[in-house]
């Protein structure tokens, strides 16, 4: 029993650790004006949500959370969004790697209008994390994810990492 305790206060302050890596990472490059959401606030309640995927092509090919609409972050343009008719008031998830690339997207989308507007926490990487799927092109489970390079790659914990 003793050592079970050791173990679960080892595992707990490295998760916890890393989320405090994480949360500074996305204070560093973020300025929150996009209200994040959890992957724990999603994972049971997504149905009505849109995510759209602000990772590049090649990222999204790899893999995307289930019916994610891509709309990129070097060659974003609102008409990838207004093309699918979305209303104003949608609820709105953008997600990229780790939530850093999102929210310029998001910020976009409140500029034209947007109302319900969030940001993954975590981006694709948490929700792999927490064991949530994600598809490939072909809409086929997958545990590859595209980590966009070698040094972001350290973010995804679980899953199979790709990047070129």
């Amino acid at each position: 029993m003793k050592h079970l305790f050791f173990y679960i206060i080892i595992l707990t302050s490295i998760f916890g650790y890393s989320q405090k890596k994480l949360s500074k990472l996305l204070d560093k490059y973020n300025n929150e004006s996009i209200p994040y959401i959890t992957v724990n606030q999603l994972k049971d309640n997504n149905s009505n949500v849109v995510f759209l995927d602000a990772r590049e092509q090649k990222e999204y090919n790899t893999s995307h959370i289930k019916n994610a609409i891509f709309v990129g972050y070097d060659f974003f343009s609102m008409d990838s969004v207004q093309n699918k008719s979305l209303k104003k008031d949608s609820k709105i998830v953008v997600y990229c790697s780790l939530g850093i690339r999102s929210e310029d997207i998001a910020e976009k989308l409140k500029k034209a209008g947007y109302t319900n507007v969030e940001n993954l926490y975590g981006g694709i990487f948490e929700w792999k994390n927490n064991n949530l799927p994600v598809y490939n092109t072909s809409e086929k489970k997958t545990d590859s994810v595209h980590t966009f390079s070698k040094d972001w790659s350290k973010w995804l914990e679980k899953g199979v990492k790709t990047y070129e």
